[in-house]
């Protein structure tokens, strides 16, 4: 399906070397970031205390949360679970502070509120928690990595492999980076979104490289820029139209989600624009440098003697 169909081969790779200097820019001042400023990490990663609240009838989530932030808790996370009239409550680790002092204070500001909200459970989070799952968020992102290059190395060829895996490590960090710049809440649902555009990306990578490849084989006389070309603009309406109906769920999540979902959609919406210009100029800039050419993917058939098409069949000495 298509939208519209560009007749004009557009000369993507002419301008590959600048928006990959500017790419090379943005990805250092992510690292850069990282290390001087870090992640602002959520309670399931720092530890703290989980609190679940009952009410007799329906609560306002935004309410509670308004409640908690007058005592000073500019990151609480505040959501319903089971029904509307639950909510469990995360507080981070406030210093001076013990977990059961932390929950009585709270409690206290929310019956002030509402005199029938009723602690159901509290619990403390230690930060040997948060520590494993840092470890396993890590081995997981590695797995990933892992995983794509192989199949890439089997489905392409090895250029392509690396390409893609430097370009979607290039939209990790970047994401990361903003995460670091504006102080964002790194969580796990930030987390889970990472991953997400890792695969994403890998996704609108694979589609250009098939093109590529069938490129190799369907025009012989276009050299590997060309070809890279025609590939990126004949898969623009399929970018189009897969790309759009994403960001707009994504979207959705983003103004209507709450603040449950703020973050992953905010990452995945960094994450979407990102994978599509990495896949088009970072990922295919870096196999066309690698040196990737028809021989890379289309084999020539190996003539054997005897064959009818060949020359020396049926000659005798």
């Amino acid at each position: 399906m298509e939208f519209f169909r560009i007749h004009k081969t557009i000369p993507f790779m002419r301008h590959a070397k600048v928006l990959n200097l500017i790419s090379i820019a943005t990805f250092l001042l992510a690292v850069f970031f990282l290390f001087h400023r870090g992640l602002h990490l959520s309670v399931e990663f720092t530890g703290g205390t989980v609190m679940e609240v009952a009410y007799q009838q329906s609560v306002d989530v935004g309410k509670v949360r308004e409640t908690i932030g007058k005592l000073g808790y500019a990151d609480v996370q505040v959501q319903n679970y089971g029904t509307s009239r639950d909510v469990q409550i995360r507080l981070p680790v406030q210093k001076g502070q013990t977990s059961a002092q932390q929950s009585a204070q709270v409690m206290d500001a929310l019956k002030a509120v509402e005199p029938t909200a009723v602690l159901r459970g509290n619990e403390f989070v230690g930060p040997q928690v948060g520590e494993e799952l840092t470890t396993n968020g890590l081995k997981a992102l590695g797995m990933v990595v892992i995983g794509i290059m192989i199949y890439l190395a089997f489905r392409f060829e090895w250029k392509f492999a690396l390409s893609t895996v430097l370009a979607n490590l290039h939209d990790v960090v970047i994401i990361l980076g903003f995460f670091a710049f504006f102080q964002w809440e790194f969580s796990l649902a930030v987390l889970a979104a990472v991953l997400a555009v890792l695969g994403y990306s890998v996704n609108e990578s694979v589609v250009i490289f098939d093109r590529i490849r069938e490129n190799f084989r369907r025009y012989r006389k276009l050299s590997t820029v060309e070809t890279i070309d025609n590939a990126i603009t004949s898969t623009i309406s399929r970018t189009i139209i897969t790309h759009g109906s994403t960001q707009l769920v994504v979207l959705s999540m983003f103004f209507f989600g709450g603040p449950t979902l703020h973050y992953f959609a905010l990452a995945l919406t960094i994450g979407i624009c990102f994978g599509i210009y990495s896949s088009c100029f970072v990922a295919a800039a870096i196999a066309m440098w690698l040196g990737i050419k028809r021989e890379d993917l289309v084999k020539t058939p190996v003539k054997h003697e005897g064959d009818p098409d060949d020359p020396n069949a049926g000659a005798t000495v």
